[in-house]
């Protein structure tokens, strides 16, 4: 069985629906469902941006604007998808984006992408963005 790219969502079981991945396809449902909510999309991208240093719970608070309960929550559904780790530094806790479950999930979205083609280069919204 080809193995694909390297991916922490693996083993790699077929489906039984289709030639996908079980635990692949179950991680990613588990990503993305965790994902697609407001607050969680926003909390995920400010860790992406923070980078390996990640940031204190608080600082993440006051970033979003999100009340300490309901940012917990919101923390506790991407650890649970594999999306942020969690590391207690004295009193604190920081949090990380996983980047190597992100860069997982965006391998096993571009898989089989393009019919076997090279995929056309990403849009860089940032340049069509314009400021007030």
């Amino acid at each position: 069985m080809d193995s694909g790219p390297a991916c922490p969502l693996l083993p790699r079981l077929l489906h039984p629906m289709g030639g996908l991945p079980l635990m692949m396809m179950e991680a990613a449902v588990a990503a993305l469902g965790a994902l697609a909510q407001e607050h969680r999309l926003a909390l995920f991208r400010l860790l992406v941006q923070a980078g390996e240093d990640g940031m204190p719970a608080g600082a993440i608070a006051d970033a979003l604007g999100v009340p300490n309960s309901s940012l917990s929550f919101h923390l506790a559904q991407l650890r649970n998808a594999g999306l942020v780790t969690q590391e207690r530094r004295h009193r604190s806790l920081i949090y990380r984006a996983s980047y190597s479950a992100m860069n997982g999930l965006v391998d096993y979205l571009t898989e089989n992408c393009c019919g076997g083609v090279g995929c056309a280069p990403a849009a860089n919204p940032k340049a069509e963005r314009k400021s007030a």
